[in-house]
């Protein structure tokens, strides 16, 4: 076997065993999740992708192991986006808090197969014409600005989604949840469940994030291998990170903003990438990338958190910390 059938292996070992622990001792119908249990499960998902970073280290090198960090990072920050869009949902749809575990479970789960198509046709497309890394490059470029400037009172509504629209026009819908079914019969008739819709719109969510997160993490890696597990890694800690976020995800404001610088550079420097080249050599770009990620996502959080406190100071005490 060669290094890389290795780490597929381990990697796929590792995935199946945490999947089964999850689903079977974490993960029960019906119940509701604690953030002391988010906690716990957040610190697993993390662990594992760090241990996952170290393995990666000793059997693939330095370079392979930081680009794994560092697009495990990148995805998993652009997560926390995607948060804020799950929270509106299942408020949108009223989903009952004993419903959320196994809703998410599916919907991230239909989201990572959708992910590995999107990876392996992206791969395939930069294998075989080169010039699409500065279409993404451009892409990336362009979707930072757009986050940046993006105006947050333009709430996102589900309901007017296309996903929901084009479920709506060809499958009856009922706005039951079902007691947690996703099919029902009314009259005798089959009809789908609200939650059903719902696990629909997460998995479609995520596609449209990944629009973004994948050539994001093609421009920190050109490995397949790298992009396969940061990708995998960040949505499958997804879950238990909306229940240990889910209810302070508003007090980032400001991590869009950093979240928009990061796809900006990334996006600039595939643009630039012949020219980078000459000055650095790849290591010395992983590194890069690596610490730019961590300043911006870190210190968009830091001053979020910043922000927030001077908010809610009183007006004398503020101008006294001015």
């Amino acid at each position: 076997m060669t290094t890389d059938q290795i780490v597929y292996s381990v990697f796929g070992a590792v995935i199946l065993i945490a999947l089964v622990l999850d689903l079977g001792f974490l993960s029960k119908k019906n119940t509701t999740i604690s953030i002391r249990q988010a906690l716990r499960q957040t610190f697993f998902w993390v662990l594992l992708a760090l241990g996952f970073f170290i393995f990666m280290w000793v059997e693939e090198g330095q370079k392979l192991g930081l680009e794994f960090l560092s697009g495990y990072l990148m995805e998993w920050s652009l997560s926390i986006d995607n948060i804020f869009v799950f929270i509106l949902i299942f408020d949108a749809f009223k989903v009952k808090e004993q419903h959320l575990s196994r809703v998410l479970l599916i919907g991230i789960l239909a989201a990572i197969i959708f992910r590995i198509i999107f990876i392996t046709v992206g791969v395939a497309l930069v294998a075989q014409f080169s010039w699409v890394l500065y279409l993404f490059g451009v892409f990336l470029v362009y979707t930072g600005y757009q986050m940046f400037v993006a105006n947050e009172d333009e709430a996102f509504d589900p309901h007017d989604s296309k996903i929901y629209k084009f479920l709506k026009s060809f499958l009856p819908i009922t706005n039951s949840d079902g007691e947690g079914k996703f099919m029902i019969r009314v009259n005798g008739k089959p009809m789908y469940t609200s939650l059903f819709v719902v696990v629909i719109l997460l998995a479609g969510i995520d596609i449209v994030f990944a629009l973004d997160s994948i050539p994001a993490v093609m421009g920190i890696s050109r490995s397949s291998l790298v992009i396969y597990t940061s990708n995998i890694f960040a949505v499958l800690g997804l879950r238990s990170l909306f229940f240990l976020l889910r209810g302070a995800v508003n007090e980032f404001e400001h991590l869009q903003k950093g979240i928009a610088i990061v796809l900006v550079f990334i996006g600039v420097k595939m643009l630039g990438e012949h020219y980078i080249n000459l000055w650095l050599d790849k290591n010395a770009q992983v590194i890069l990338s690596l610490l730019v990620i961590l300043f911006c996502i870190t210190g968009s959080i830091m001053y979020s958190i910043f922000t927030n406190k001077q908010k809610k100071l009183p007006k004398d005490l503020k101008d006294s910390t001015l």
